[in-house]
């Protein structure tokens, strides 16, 4: 069993990636061939996104039978109702289905998403019940359903057929419904399990087009047939958002969603997110996607009601979008405002050391559900620890708490929530997720009980190197790269994210000047060799000294006249 070990605040440790062999073109510099090739894109095949690279449906399983229904529900004029989620991925393909099935020519098609304080995640038997008021036909889940096998029951009971569409992992009943497409599901032979919900509803409507078109609807009913790559936009928002792996699958989705937006083909709403955001659709990037629209879209569900969000996503004029887009953008501040307030106070409770603990479980009675989430990340960064933090579940579940995990690399989180239900019965309510991320209810009376166990479960888990916060890197830097023509070749080689991450450097460099600048900003010139440089690192005090080490990241400075070179500093401290 692992025993922790309090980490020394401000102690770096760097290790460099191996490298691995390539058959890039030569002609790219040798630091970039060595970190695609780390990131095992090791031929100019691998780095290939184009539309055609993408993976065929065929191997979801569930696909055919829920593009057969769905087929025949739109040519049928049958009332359908999207079932989403209250993230960006579920809201993103709830505007996805939504607006291709109308483009598809379906005469009533509406969305439903749940509010998280009234009925919790899934397609809940209450949220059914909500539902059934409109009098659907069939029900289509997007980015859940997977573990609702209640909800499922329930509508079929009522003679509504219910789609599944959601990446989760099943856990070990699935719902009853008429299909269930997922790519992990335990039968699918689909080559990128890490497929967000909004990539497999993607491919489902695409699947329904190809039904719709092999039986002459749309000439027939003189529609013309929609082309999907037009809702790429969504499927990169969602996918970045959702911080799935980049693979090779993804990246084409993000890829090419990015190359939309660059072009200004992009829907009202992420335009008037885009323009809430400060950023530049023109030269939008992933980490945009990640770090700026994303949480604007997000902080509807968290705080409020992700219908906002969806609204905005449909809507069909710049007006309305941007009136949208403004509300998401005051929500996504009142979130921010909330969210340092629990950080203060979990970290207070921790009081800047975890012991011998191997994993953070922390809880306060006066904290947002809505925000537990991305605490839990800052927690996880601050200590390299998984960490639960958990919320009243509020006024309709009392003595409930609801948890949100975010875990490290080497710890599949959902697996280790499992295996604390499986020691110990009747301990951990519903739960479900991801290897990074994961979402649990419990019984107030058990929260310590649920601590304990979960430490145990943790330690027998995870090794001291999983603990130890390395920071990998693609090594040192030499000056002669450090210019602004390879920042330029870094940005066109992505997208990079969760799973292909962009390029990060390693190094020591003097001090020529550092001053503070917008919030808690800090702006640096750094010499390193003969070579003076310019640097940014947010939320960052004046460090002390005339020298520092520092990761970072190549990027260019848009601001003024000309694009300079401006390294992006990750971590920093003085040496």
């Amino acid at each position: 069993m692992v025993r922790s070990r309090p980490r020394t605040a401000n102690s770096l440790i760097v290790e460099s990636r191996p490298k691995r062999s390539s058959q890039l073109d030569s002609k790219l510099p040798a630091f970039l061939r060595d970190a695609l090739a780390a990131r095992g894109a090791t031929t100019v095949a691998e780095l290939d996104l184009s539309l055609n690279r993408l993976h065929s449906p065929d191997a979801l399983p569930g696909i055919d039978v829920a593009a057969d229904r769905l087929a025949g529900a739109v040519a049928g004029n049958e009332r359908i109702l999207i079932a989403g989620d209250f993230d960006a991925d579920g809201a993103t393909a709830s505007a996805l289905c939504v607006s291709a099935l109308r483009a598809m020519g379906a005469a009533d098609v509406d969305f439903l998403v749940p509010n998280r304080f009234e009925y919790g995640y899934g397609l809940s038997p209450e949220l059914v019940e909500e539902a059934l008021k409109r009098s659907p036909q069939v029900i289509v889940t997007v980015d859940n359903g997977v573990s609702s096998v209640d909800g499922v029951a329930l509508a079929r009971n009522n003679g509504v057929d219910v789609v599944v569409t959601d990446h989760h992992l099943p856990g070990d009943e699935l719902p009853a419904a008429l299909a269930i497409v997922n790519p992990n599901m335990a039968d699918s032979a689909f080559p990128s399990p890490s497929l967000a919900g909004v990539g497999v509803a993607f491919y489902v409507m695409g699947a329904v087009r190809r039904r719709l078109r092999a039986v002459g609807y749309f000439d027939g009913r003189g529609i013309a047939e929609p082309n999907l790559a037009d809702w790429l936009d969504l499927v990169a928002l969602g996918t970045v958002a959702d911080v799935v792996p980049l693979d090779r699958n993804n990246r084409v989705l993000v890829h090419q969603g990015l190359r939309r937006i660059r072009g200004g083909r992009t829907r009202p709403g992420i335009r008037a997110l885009v323009e809430v955001a400060g950023r530049a659709a023109s030269t939008l990037s992933a980490k945009d996607l990640g770090f700026a629209i994303g949480p604007r879209l997000n902080a509807a569900g968290r705080l409020e009601d992700m219908s906002i969000g969806i609204q905005c996503l449909l809507a069909d004029d710049d007006r309305s979008a941007r009136s949208l887009a403004e509300r998401l953008d005051e929500i996504n501040r009142a979130r921010r405002d909330i969210e340092a307030g629990m950080v203060d106070e979990a970290m207070g409770m921790l009081d800047g050391e975890i012991g011998e603990d191997v994993a953070i479980c922390v809880y306060q009675q006066n904290w947002h559900q809505g925000v537990i989430g991305i605490v839990a990340g800052r927690m996880r960064e601050r200590y390299h620890r998984p960490a639960i933090v958990f919320a009243d579940a509020g006024a309709s579940s009392p003595g409930e708490l609801k948890g949100s995990a975010r875990s490290i690399p080497g710890l599949h989180i959902r697996d280790a929530i499992a295996e604390c239900a499986t020691r110990r019965p009747g301990l951990v309510g519903p739960f479900g997720g991801h290897a990074m991320a994961a979402g649990l209810t419990l019984r107030h009376a058990h929260l310590q009980r649920f601590r304990h166990a979960f430490n145990e479960v943790v330690a027998n888990r995870v090794s001291e190197r999983d603990l130890a916060g390395i920071i990998v890197t693609d090594g040192e830097l030499a000056a002669t790269d450090m210019k602004i023509d390879n920042a330029r070749l870094v940005a066109a080689h992505g997208p990079w994210g969760q799973g292909f991450e962009e390029p990060s450097f390693h190094g020591e460099f003097d001090v020529v000047m550092q001053r503070v600048v917008g919030e808690n900003h800090l702006k640096l010139a750094l010499r390193h060799g003969t070579r003076v440089v310019d640097a940014i690192a947010f939320n960052t005090e004046p460090t002390p000294g005339n020298r520092v080490r520092a990761v970072y990241r190549l990027g260019v400075n848009d601001y003024g006249d000309a694009d300079t070179l401006q390294l992006e500093i990750a971590q920093l401290e003085s040496c």
